[in-house]
């Protein structure tokens, strides 16, 4: 970028009009929008930096009123300041600079707006995307809304008496909760009156809270793992669903769902992700602690690094090594290509 160019950008940045040149400006202050005269002046006041405006006046040969005037172009460069009553000229290079970061912070400033303005474009469009009234015969609002605070387990309760059939989890982080015995209380009365319940843990749980699964599994609940669960979600028979608005681990604000499509929409979507998460066998049958022997399997046929099965797991590299290496010993094989083929051969993927 030529050097005159920049700076008549940055006059404009700072809020200056810029005088009708026939050609390039002849030097840097005139690229700033400044005329011959208030050049001059700026280097006439350059020498002086730090005196009284009336002593300055007094050295230039001006009145102080006439001076003060003549400054105003200057100041609203910042080639000029005032420091109390004296008269302050920073370095040229200075003020450039401060213009530069000056335009740096707008062009930010407009680039994060026109990324919100852009965001709120579909919205704004899909809150447009209706029929015409006259085009409607009958128009109703979904069942459902948004709300925050209340007392969660209330709700539950209510939700529960007013609801039948299955009940299904999406629980990524659910046993780190305060209120998580009194959950399993609740569903525990439930099952008692025949009710089912299934719910899908992130595969570090196994690790982080067997205790809290076994307890689920023990109450007749059936439990499935998978890499990851995207969101807290719960759907009771097909009258009731409820999610965190946004989709995520937050507990309020919370969208409560009783508009059936809905409610079967995301029950199809729970039942996919059942249809890929992995089965904990131990908890069904009510055995020990439980294994990751399927999750391992399934990173080691999917190309997993050790370090990405940690991660996943929540657990130290060298444990993810050690269980690794006891799975191909107990596997009889001496390589993980091996490992998953055998582990086909015998049914356990």
């Amino acid at each position: 970028m030529e050097w005159p160019v920049a700076a008549t950008r940055f006059a404009s940045a700072a809020g200056t009009k810029l005088p009708s040149m026939a050609g390039d400006p002849s030097s840097v202050l005139m690229a700033l929008g400044l005329d011959r005269e208030a050049e001059q002046l700026y280097f006439r006041l350059a020498p002086v930096s730090g005196h009284t405006l009336v002593g300055v006046a007094r050295l230039v040969q001006e009145r102080p009123d006439r001076l003060l005037r003549a400054l105003a172009p200057l100041q609203e460069r910042g080639l000029v300041t005032f420091a109390g009553e004296r008269v302050v000229v920073p370095p040229l290079a200075e003020v450039v600079s401060e213009l530069v970061l000056r335009e740096s912070r707008q062009a930010a400033t407009s680039a994060a707006r026109l990324g919100e303005l852009a965001g709120a474009v579909p919205h704004l469009v899909a809150a447009a995307t209706r029929p015409d009234e006259a085009d409607l015969s009958d128009i109703r609002p979904l069942d459902g809304e948004l709300s925050a605070g209340g007392d969660p387990l209330e709700l539950l309760h209510l939700m529960l008496r007013t609801s039948r059939g299955d009940m299904l989890w999406l629980r990524p982080d659910a046993w780190a909760m305060p209120r998580e015995s009194k959950v399993s209380t609740i569903l525990s009365e439930a099952m008692a009156m025949g009710r089912r319940s299934r719910a899908i843990y992130p595969v570090r749980a196994l690790t982080e809270a067997p205790e809290a699964l076994r307890t689920r599994a023990s109450l007749g609940e059936r439990v499935r793992v998978m890499s990851e669960v995207p969101t807290r979600m719960f759907i009771l028979g097909d009258t009731h669903a409820v999610l965190p608005e946004p989709i995520g681990f937050a507990d309020s604000p919370r969208v409560h769902v009783r508009q059936r499509s809905v409610v079967a929409a995301l029950t199809l979507w729970f039942e996919l992700l059942w249809s890929r998460a992995a089965p904990v066998p131990e908890l069904e049958s009510g055995g020990g602690r439980p294994e990751e022997r399927q999750f391992l399997l399934e990173q080691l046929m999917a190309g997993a690094t050790d370090e990405v099965i940690a991660r996943k797991l929540g657990i130290g590299l060298r444990t993810v090594r050690r269980r690794i290496s006891s799975l191909m010993s107990e596997l009889g094989v001496d390589t993980r290509f091996q490992a998953g083929v055998e582990a086909v051969r015998r049914g356990w993927l």
